[in-house]
């Protein structure tokens, strides 16, 4: 049985990693706030290109010249770019293996391709590179302050390559914010950009320019905007994440106190009771 400066000087580094704890998840509960209403004020913009295209599409039904654009030219996937936007810390709970591993999942799904990952964020950045993976680009140090310009200069290069026609298509995985307790695990595919069906009401657009003309300026601001999006949506649950977990690692540390302190009581009585006995038995011989 361990002794009672033993278990005292356990309850104390216990209660220190509380005090820790207690104090992270307050920085992230701060941070979460801001970063929620950045990704929230993302959102309209995300839903308003969304539709514009999809008006765009419906009115430019039979042009051939909006399908010959190079965003939106569907080819055999023999080779597929996979970016992976994770935190660059950890203890935030399953936030980052649940993500690694769907990504996994989609390698394992798509080995016959040939695929190479775009990393946003330390954790996937080493998880990719442990296993061997191709890795195209790392970002590290961008994901706690996501600017526009990043995640510009990241969907040039998706562009860039597609164009060219050095990948068949592009993926993203992220982890978007659904709620503090759980975020939304997302994989989606990014190019080529999938025109939405013109359905509902349809817009009569008077042109200034040709559709062909507005799409070929409307297409990368939706893959600057899918990725820049991306990014403040994983910055939201990543913090939501984290704080859940220090809110549950703050409570098992009070259980554990609660614990070693029933033991220390046990082991002071304990020692109590035996003094007492060979006070009596010494006593007793006299």
């Amino acid at each position: 049985m361990p002794s009672l400066i033993d278990i005292r000087r356990r309850i104390r580094s216990v209660k220190n990693m509380q005090q820790i704890t207690k104090a992270m998840k307050m920085v992230s509960a701060a941070k979460l706030r801001r970063a929620q209403e950045r990704a929230v004020a993302s959102r309209p913009y995300a839903r308003i290109m969304q539709e514009m295209l999809s008006h765009i599409a419906a009115a430019s039904v039979g042009n051939d010249e909006v399908t010959e654009l190079p965003l939106l030219q569907v080819r055999e996937e023999k080779r597929i770019q996979l970016i992976v936007v994770s935190s660059d810390t950890g203890l935030a709970g399953a936030f980052n293996s649940n993500l690694l591993r769907s990504a996994q999942k989609f390698a394992d799904d798509h080995s016959s391709a040939d695929l190479r990952v775009e990393t946003i964020g330390r954790k996937s950045r080493d998880y990719f590179r442990k296993r061997n993976f191709n890795v195209s680009g790392e970002y590290i140090g961008i994901v706690e302050k996501p600017k526009i310009e990043q995640a510009r200069e990241i969907a040039a290069k998706m562009i860039d390559a597609y164009s060219k026609a050095e990948v068949d298509a592009v993926y993203l995985a992220v982890n978007e914010f659904k709620s503090i307790m759980a975020p939304n695990l997302v994989l989606k595919k990014i190019l080529p950009v999938e025109l939405p069906a013109g359905g509902g009401e349809q817009v009569d657009y008077i042109w200034e320019q040709s559709p062909k003309e507005l799409l070929s300026d409307l297409l990368p601001r939706y893959v600057e905007m899918s990725i820049y999006r991306a990014m403040l949506e994983s910055l939201s649950a990543y913090h939501a994440a984290r704080m859940t977990a220090m809110d549950a690692a703050s409570s098992n540390a009070g259980d554990v106190i609660q614990t070693l302190t029933l033991n220390m009581n046990r082991v002071r009585q304990a020692s109590i009771t035996r003094e007492i006995i060979e006070i009596v038995s010494g006593a007793a011989a006299l």
